[in-house]
């Protein structure tokens, strides 16, 4: 039972094919009835009536015959309308002369409100004329026919709305009960034909193994149903290119943690066993230094993985320069003791829209990066602007520089540039790319101060627009 109440393509389809086929009895319905109704004032039974008689009248030139005519012809109509049984009421006959004298009019209720507005000269040769006209509280269809001496009048009880569509709708429905289960069939067959390929696309990822991320690699015939696989093909390609990344990121993250756990273990021994207070102090001094590093790298590991594993944060409007004032305020003694000069270009006040926390690690990992690799005596210069919708800060400085060919390389993670001898982990950079995407920005490297060095730039439009910028 629940297999046939649970939501199946196959139910659509046999659903909409139910709709369509009333759609269909609708619009026939409608398109009769219109023609119905165009019928009744063009070429109905009343005109047939009133011509066929109105011709037979034609030749008779005494009045008593014409008459006896026109009366033989309503009891003979009505009586076949009663045999019938579908028509309401009786069909009223009127007969005068050119002059307007009634010679027979069909006896009966109302019969005397029958009134026909005629012409002085009486009526004229010429097509019906059909119209509606209340007789005896009662609605009628009504044509005249004037030929020869006489003009013929015909009234016939007009039927509801109602009445006619149910006769229209009994008309229709046989033919299209017939058709239903012709077309339910060919479309039921086509709708199984056309599933049997998803069958298969299911039936072959159920029996993939769990870990088996490779292509599906099916061919379907339908056009229609291949961005399905190519879709899925897609998105194995996607966890095969995550699962590559975490493996290599947890192989090169032992690799790294390696060094300093190797270091604290062995000073940790030396500093137990060595009797020696000077070479114990400096063991101690190379424990402190390995377990800085290993926090460092620990610290940036779980940084790096936050920005990969959360979405955006939550969004505030900051000032942009005033947090740059104070981060430069901070990196001050560092950059004093290593007798680098720091200096900031920016608006007085720079406000912005943005994931604080990611933008943070943006440019605190920046300005660690260039006071860890530039030299004594070299600048480092900040700068941050507000230009055609979009956010850009830049760390720039004129130390040793990357090499052109390994400028995309360093943003790679683990990565290391050539030659480098400053302690460093290669995640820095990395980082810095990360919380870039994460707020929906860029970050590019080019060449620093005075075209030498590098420079750093970040680029923030997605996430928000300038509120107001102050010159300095």
């Amino acid at each position: 039972m629940k297999r046939w109440l649970s939501p199946t393509l196959t139910q659509r389809v046999m659903l909409a094919l139910v709709l369509a086929f009333m759609s269909v009895w609708s619009v026939l319905l409608a398109f009769d009835y219109l023609a119905f109704k165009q019928a009744m004032r063009t070429n109905s039974g009343l005109h047939q009536l009133s011509g066929a008689l109105a011709a037979a009248l034609a030749p008779v030139e005494d009045a008593e015959h014409a008459k006896s005519a026109v009366a033989v012809s309503a009891v003979m109509v009505n009586h076949l309308r009663r045999e019938g049984g579908q028509l309401p009421g009786e069909v009223l006959f009127e007969l005068a002369d050119r002059q307007g004298r009634v010679l027979y009019r069909t006896p009966g209720p109302g019969a005397q409100e029958w009134n026909w507005a005629l012409p002085e000269n009486g009526p004229a040769d010429g097509p019906p004329q059909v119209r509606d006209q209340a007789i005896g509280g009662r609605m009628y269809w009504t044509i005249m026919r004037a030929t020869g001496r006489w003009t013929l009048h015909i009234a016939e009880p007009q039927v509801g709305d109602t009445t006619v569509l149910g006769w229209l709708s009994r008309e229709l429905l046989p033919y299209l009960l017939l058709a239903f289960p012709v077309v339910l069939v060919v479309l039921w067959l086509a709708v199984r034909s056309g599933l049997r390929p998803l069958r298969l696309l299911a039936k072959r990822i159920d029996t993939r193994a769990p870990d088996d991320l490779s292509p599906v690699n099916l061919q379907l015939k339908y056009a229609e149903l291949q961005p399905v696989v190519t879709a899925l093909d897609n998105l194995l390609a996607q966890l095969r290119r995550q699962v590559q990344r975490e493996r290599a990121f947890v192989q090169d993250a032992a690799h790294e943690l390696r060094t300093p756990l190797a270091v604290i273990a062995t000073q940790a021994h030396a500093i137990v066993r060595e009797p020696d207070t000077y070479a114990r102090q400096q063991a101690q001094a190379h424990l402190d230094h390995a377990i800085a590093r290993s926090s460092h790298l620990v610290g940036q590991l779980l940084e790096l993985a936050t920005l990969d594993e959360t979405p955006a944060g939550t969004l505030a409007t900051v000032d942009v320069a005033g947090h740059l004032r104070h981060l430069l305020a901070q990196k001050a003694g560092l950059a004093l003791a290593c007798d680098i000069e720091l200096s900031l270009d920016a608006p007085e006040t720079l406000h912005w829209t943005l994931d604080m926390a990611a933008f943070q690690s943006i440019v605190h990992n920046l300005l660690d990066n260039a006071l860890r690799y530039v030299h004594a005596g070299c600048r480092i210069a900040v700068a941050a602007a507000a230009s055609d919708g979009a956010l850009t800060v830049s760390v720039a400085d004129d130390g040793p520089g990357i090499a052109e060919d390994q400028r995309e390389l360093v943003f790679e993670r683990f990565y290391r540039v050539r030659g480098t001898t400053a302690p460093g982990s290669g995640l820095g950079l990395a980082i810095v790319r990360q919380a870039a995407r994460r707020m929906g920005g860029t970050v590019c490297i080019s060449p620093g101060l005075d075209q030498r060095g590098c420079a750093f730039h970040f680029r923030l439009q997605a996430f928000g627009h300038a509120i107001g910028a102050t010159p300095p």
